[in-house]
């Protein structure tokens, strides 16, 4: 797939589960379009023409994430929680691949458990929550940051479900919010990571109980996160094993594996 962005929007596609919104009264009277729709209108509503943004549901044939769909996806954002062992994994070993060779990824709150989170970080991302309404306060701990700009420091969430640490997820390769709750925990809320050519923002904060993605700080994150996330590369290719010989920087041969010449 060939990367054009200074002739093109960016184009952005959000995932949503779109599982609570169906079943239960209460997540449907604050997202009455679903989730994914009020993340979408986020993303407009701060890049504007910058971008292009679809989105996708689980009971979409494929999820929504065919391989055409993800070859014209320069940067999906993902939010899933009740429902992630629905997801295929032949649609996750596709996204792996997708993210490998340059798509960007924002996983939002409970994405933390995803198929997809879970294989890219290669550890359990488990933590300690709790359900109670609680306060969450997000710092800035990285200002010069892409993702950070325009975010007061620090800036409070009234009601939000508590995530706490021991976060079992690998040392971000930056650690852009902290947070902390009503019963003194504190979380690494916005962390980045590099997996191949691709390029990962996770962001706690959006249980889907309270209004946490009506709420305008948390609006301007996601979609800085969206920004910072696109891979400035001519072409999306996966990262290959190349076998050069002396002297020649330019010219690689593929190399399939230790028992080949």
């Amino acid at each position: 797939m060939t990367q054009t962005h200074s002739s093109r929007p960016l184009s952005v596609l959000v995932w949503g589960e779109n599982r609570h919104e169906q079943l239960e009264q209460k997540v449907a009277d604050l997202y009455p379009h679903g989730m994914h729709t009020t993340i979408r209108e986020a993303i407009e509503e701060h890049l504007g023409q910058t971008v292009s943004v679809e989105t996708a549901t689980l009971d979409d044939p494929e999820h929504g994430l065919t391989e055409e769909v993800l070859a014209g996806t320069d940067v999906l954002v993902w939010w899933g929680h009740a429902a992630h062992e629905e997801v295929k994994d032949e649609v996750v070993d596709r996204v792996h691949r997708h993210v490998l060779a340059g798509m960007g990824l924002v996983v939002l709150h409970s994405g933390h458990w995803s198929k997809i989170f879970v294989k890219l970080m290669g550890t359990s991302c488990t933590l300690r929550w709790r359900a109670e309404q609680d306060r969450e306060v997000v710092w800035t701990v990285n200002p010069t940051h892409p993702i950070a700009q325009g975010v007061p420091h620090p800036f409070i969430i009234p009601q939000q479900e508590m995530y706490g640490e021991y976060f079992d997820i690998p040392v971000p390769e930056e650690l852009v919010f902290i947070s902390t709750f009503s019963g003194g925990e504190a979380f690494r809320s916005g962390c980045t990571f590099r997996r191949g050519f691709g390029k990962i923002f996770f962001f706690s904060p959006g249980d889907q109980d309270y209004p946490v993605y009506h709420h305008k700080d948390v609006r301007r994150v996601v979609a800085n996160g969206v920004a910072w996330a696109q891979t400035l590369r001519p072409e999306r290719t996966d990262p290959q094993l190349l076998r050069y010989e002396t002297n020649d920087f330019y010219n690689g041969h593929d190399y399939q594996g230790a028992m080949e010449n």
